[in-house]
């Protein structure tokens, strides 16, 4: 119930700081123009359903070669051939879904708010095998080598055999009263099953087995109200040259070792959103949407970005030499990696990319209209981003 009632309290104090009631809140910053450095050229636009709707969901498609695979809260996964717009299948779970999609050869893994995980053939489109496990599952499964690694909300990890489903192996920790709307996925390693929870811990398994081989807590609880007391890790992991990088909400970024679970340096920087890494930097979203770079080796700042502002971005995604994140009100910004610099802007619903539309005065007392809530998925010179309705828009993009 704290779960649920927290994410609609962040809207709520959301909505009415957009709407200038009075309140505290601060609303979204206000866009300056940009005058695009590069040509962002529409190529289709299509509506894939349903989206996430009014739910808080990552739910992003996957783009494979002229494939493009999308998912629906609603329990529908769907098939496109995106050089001809054609429907190639539908699957239907009949299940609310809750999980972005997972791809490992040549199948599907999704989990649904019913505590189910699916595994559904991609060329054809038909159901291999459906297993129960105890909770919703909201964040992508990890599959390697006939596992299949789900975490669900209420804090339990389990380990599926990915020919069948069957159970190899769970592991439960206790998740507080209060805590965000979302989790973080787990990732598979070498023989290492790395899963972040909502108390603050990274705890690393032996794939085979189960058996706990570090854990590590990457930040503690501070302040009296359980509101300042929520240090969820709910950004997605990421790994580089033996390095594990996390965020946690109210916390810290740190750069943690694989091998040992020791920190090799950590910063005071929290984050629910997530973070993209090269071989030199990471680029972080806030829990305020600024953007951050951070030298990979030692977490210094190398920029801030504020040009984003409160305006709720998506998880940071990399593209040529630029960062790119999707807002609240349908907007795509592209960043120079190296200085931060804002250089491009397109967006959704809108024809002319370059000068989109900066009239925001109704969008601010509807903030749920336009979300892109999904990270936006990138393909050669292609990118494809989907609002939280489903509206879905292809930019062919001609980097200079």
């Amino acid at each position: 119930m704290f779960r649920y009632f927290f994410s609609v309290l962040v809207f709520v104090l959301t909505l009415t700081g957009c709407a200038g009631s009075g309140t505290s809140v601060k609303p979204p910053k206000t866009l300056e123009p940009v005058k695009n450095q590069f040509s962002i050229k529409k190529i289709w636009q299509d509506d894939l359903g349903e989206g996430a709707s009014d739910n808080y969901l990552n739910l992003r498609p996957i783009l494979v070669n002229k494939t493009l695979f999308s998912i629906h809260f609603k329990g529908d996964v769907k098939a496109y051939n995106t050089e001809t717009n054609d429907l190639i299948w539908t699957f239907m779970s009949g299940s609310k879904i809750g999980s972005p999609l997972t791809l490992y050869n040549r199948v599907l893994y999704f989990g649904t708010s019913e505590g189910e995980v699916y595994a559904v053939d991609a060329i054809n489109g038909t159901l291999i095998w459906k297993t129960t496990v105890s909770s919703e599952i909201i964040s992508a499964p990890a599959v390697v080598n006939g596992y299949v690694v789900a975490r669900s909300v209420n804090g339990e990890l389990v380990t599926l055999n990915a020919k069948d489903g069957s159970l190899l192996w769970a592991s439960q920790q206790r998740t507080p009263s209060l805590t965000l709307r979302g989790t973080s996925a787990p990732i598979i390693y070498n023989d290492l099953v790395i899963n972040a929870y909502d108390n603050g811990k990274l705890i690393a398994y032996n794939l085979q087995t189960g058996n706990v081989l570090w854990q590590k807590a990457i930040t503690t609880p501070r302040g009296r109200s359980p509101l300042e007391r929520i240090v969820d890790i709910d950004a997605d992991l990421v790994i580089l040259d033996d390095v594990i990088y996390t965020t946690a909400f109210q916390g810290k970024i740190a750069a943690v070792q694989v091998g040992s679970g020791q920190i090799i340096w950590s910063r005071d920087i929290g984050s629910y959103i997530g973070m993209a890494v090269d071989a030199y930097r990471i680029y972080l979203a806030d829990s305020e949407s600024r953007l951050w770079a951070l030298d990979r080796n030692n977490g210094a700042t190398l920029w801030k970005q504020d040009a984003v502002l409160r305006r709720s971005i998506s998880r940071p995604i990399l593209h040529s030499g630029y960062v790119i994140v999707g807002d609240f009100n349908g907007f795509l910004h592209w960043f120079n990696r190296g200085n931060g610099k804002l250089v491009a802007r397109a967006r959704l619903k809108t024809y002319n990319y370059t000068s989109p539309d900066l009239d925001e005065t109704e969008d601010l007392l509807y903030p749920k209209l336009n979300d892109i809530l999904a990270t936006p998925v990138v393909n050669g010179n292609t990118l494809i981003a989907m609002d939280r309705h489903g509206n879905t828009e292809a930019y062919e993009i001609s980097y200079p």
